[in-house]
Protein backbone atom coordinates (compact mmCIF):
# COMPACT_ATOMS: atom_id res chain seq x y z
CA UNK A 1 0.00 0.00 0.00
CA UNK A 2 1.53 3.38 -0.82
CA UNK A 3 0.36 6.64 0.59
CA UNK A 4 1.10 10.06 -1.15
CA UNK A 5 -0.15 13.10 0.79
CA UNK A 6 0.40 16.99 0.11
CA UNK A 7 -0.85 19.48 2.36
CA UNK A 8 0.09 23.16 1.87
CA UNK A 9 -0.60 26.40 3.92
CA UNK A 10 0.49 30.14 4.02
CA UNK A 11 2.27 31.38 7.45
CA UNK A 12 2.43 35.05 8.05
CA UNK A 13 6.17 34.65 8.82
CA UNK A 14 9.26 35.50 7.09
CA UNK A 15 10.53 31.95 4.87
CA UNK A 16 13.69 31.85 6.70
CA UNK A 17 11.46 31.70 10.37
CA UNK A 18 9.21 29.23 9.74
CA UNK A 19 11.98 26.98 8.19
CA UNK A 20 14.19 27.37 10.95
CA UNK A 21 11.26 26.13 13.64
CA UNK A 22 10.55 23.49 11.91
CA UNK A 23 14.22 22.17 11.19
CA UNK A 24 14.74 21.79 15.22
CA UNK A 25 13.68 18.61 16.55
CA UNK A 26 12.83 20.09 19.64
CA UNK A 27 9.81 21.71 18.39
CA UNK A 28 8.49 19.46 16.05
CA UNK A 29 6.03 18.30 19.66
CA UNK A 30 4.70 21.95 19.73
CA UNK A 31 3.10 21.86 16.15
CA UNK A 32 3.16 17.80 15.32
CA UNK A 33 -0.04 16.55 17.52
CA UNK A 34 1.20 12.52 16.36
CA UNK A 35 4.84 13.15 17.69
CA UNK A 36 5.19 12.40 21.04
CA UNK A 37 8.88 12.84 21.40
CA UNK A 38 11.89 13.04 19.16
CA UNK A 39 15.16 12.17 20.50
CA UNK A 40 18.46 13.05 18.19
CA UNK A 41 20.81 10.11 17.02
CA UNK A 42 22.98 12.87 15.79
CA UNK A 43 24.74 15.63 17.36
CA UNK A 44 23.41 19.57 16.57
CA UNK A 45 22.64 21.20 14.14
CA UNK A 46 20.52 18.81 11.78
CA UNK A 47 22.62 18.24 8.68
CA UNK A 48 22.15 15.78 5.66
CA UNK A 49 22.83 12.32 7.40
CA UNK A 50 21.14 13.58 10.71
CA UNK A 51 19.45 10.91 12.36
CA UNK A 52 16.42 11.67 14.55
CA UNK A 53 14.11 8.94 16.69
CA UNK A 54 10.45 9.62 16.79
CA UNK A 55 7.93 7.65 18.88
CA UNK A 56 4.24 8.73 17.41
CA UNK A 57 1.06 8.19 17.86
CA UNK A 58 -1.18 7.84 15.00
CA UNK A 59 -4.66 5.27 14.61
CA UNK A 60 -4.75 3.87 17.63
CA UNK A 61 -0.97 2.28 17.60
CA UNK A 62 2.04 3.80 19.14
CA UNK A 63 5.17 3.88 16.36
CA UNK A 64 8.42 4.00 17.00
CA UNK A 65 10.62 5.02 14.05
CA UNK A 66 13.78 7.02 12.89
CA UNK A 67 14.44 9.66 10.06
CA UNK A 68 16.79 10.50 8.03
CA UNK A 69 17.89 13.51 6.89
CA UNK A 70 18.75 12.84 3.44
CA UNK A 71 18.42 16.40 1.74
CA UNK A 72 18.47 19.49 2.94
CA UNK A 73 18.27 22.85 1.40
CA UNK A 74 18.26 25.86 3.60
CA UNK A 75 15.16 27.98 3.93
CA UNK A 76 13.38 26.09 0.76
CA UNK A 77 14.03 22.05 1.31
CA UNK A 78 14.48 19.66 4.03
CA UNK A 79 13.81 15.74 2.97
CA UNK A 80 13.19 12.78 5.96
CA UNK A 81 13.17 9.21 4.82
CA UNK A 82 12.47 6.34 7.18
CA UNK A 83 13.51 3.35 5.11
CA UNK A 84 12.30 0.25 7.73
CA UNK A 85 9.16 -0.58 9.24
CA UNK A 86 7.15 -0.39 10.66
CA UNK A 87 7.24 3.20 8.81
CA UNK A 88 8.43 3.41 5.95
CA UNK A 89 7.83 6.77 4.75
CA UNK A 90 9.21 9.98 3.19
CA UNK A 91 8.27 13.45 4.93
CA UNK A 92 9.07 17.04 2.74
CA UNK A 93 8.78 20.12 3.72
CA UNK A 94 9.13 23.08 1.22
CA UNK A 95 9.22 26.63 1.93
CA UNK A 96 8.69 29.47 -0.60
CA UNK A 97 7.92 33.16 -0.11
CA UNK A 98 4.41 34.32 -0.84
CA UNK A 99 3.45 37.29 -2.22
CA UNK A 100 2.65 39.01 1.06
CA UNK A 101 5.98 38.67 2.79
CA UNK A 102 4.83 35.18 4.32
CA UNK A 103 5.69 31.61 3.55
CA UNK A 104 4.06 29.08 1.17
CA UNK A 105 4.52 25.77 2.97
CA UNK A 106 3.78 22.08 1.73
CA UNK A 107 4.57 19.37 3.42
CA UNK A 108 4.46 15.45 1.82
CA UNK A 109 4.37 12.57 3.59
CA UNK A 110 4.98 9.81 0.75
CA UNK A 111 5.88 6.04 0.96
CA UNK A 112 4.33 2.64 2.64
CA UNK A 113 3.64 2.62 6.01
CA UNK A 114 3.48 -1.28 6.80
CA UNK A 115 2.22 -0.77 10.61
CA UNK A 116 -0.92 -0.35 9.15
CA UNK A 117 -1.06 -3.16 6.28
CA UNK A 118 -4.60 -3.95 6.93
CA UNK A 119 -6.19 -0.57 6.14
CA UNK A 120 -7.06 0.51 2.75
CA UNK A 121 -4.99 3.25 1.10
CA UNK A 122 -7.53 5.84 0.60
CA UNK A 123 -8.45 5.41 4.04
CA UNK A 124 -5.05 5.84 5.18
CA UNK A 125 -4.19 8.73 2.86
CA UNK A 126 -7.25 10.36 3.88
CA UNK A 127 -6.38 10.59 7.75
CA UNK A 128 -2.95 11.41 6.93
CA UNK A 129 -4.24 14.24 5.09
CA UNK A 130 -6.30 15.55 7.92
CA UNK A 131 -3.77 14.61 10.65
CA UNK A 132 -1.26 16.89 8.23
CA UNK A 133 -3.25 19.71 8.00
CA UNK A 134 -4.26 20.20 11.72
CA UNK A 135 -0.36 20.28 12.00
CA UNK A 136 0.05 22.76 10.07
CA UNK A 137 -2.76 24.55 11.06
CA UNK A 138 -1.18 24.57 14.36
CA UNK A 139 1.94 25.64 13.22
CA UNK A 140 0.88 28.54 11.50
CA UNK A 141 -1.15 29.38 14.68
CA UNK A 142 2.00 28.78 16.55
CA UNK A 143 4.14 31.15 14.21
CA UNK A 144 1.79 33.60 13.83
CA UNK A 145 1.36 34.63 17.60
CA UNK A 146 5.07 34.23 18.56
CA UNK A 147 7.57 37.34 18.63
CA UNK A 148 10.63 35.64 16.86
CA UNK A 149 12.95 37.99 15.41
Amino acid sequence: MTVDVEVHTTIGRPRPQVAAYCCEPANITAWNANIRAVQRDSPSPVEVGSRLHFTSGFLGRTLEYTYEVVELVPDERFVMRSDRSPFRMETTYLWSDDENGGTWMTVRNRGEPTAFAGLAAPLLATAVRRATAKDLARLKSILEAANLS
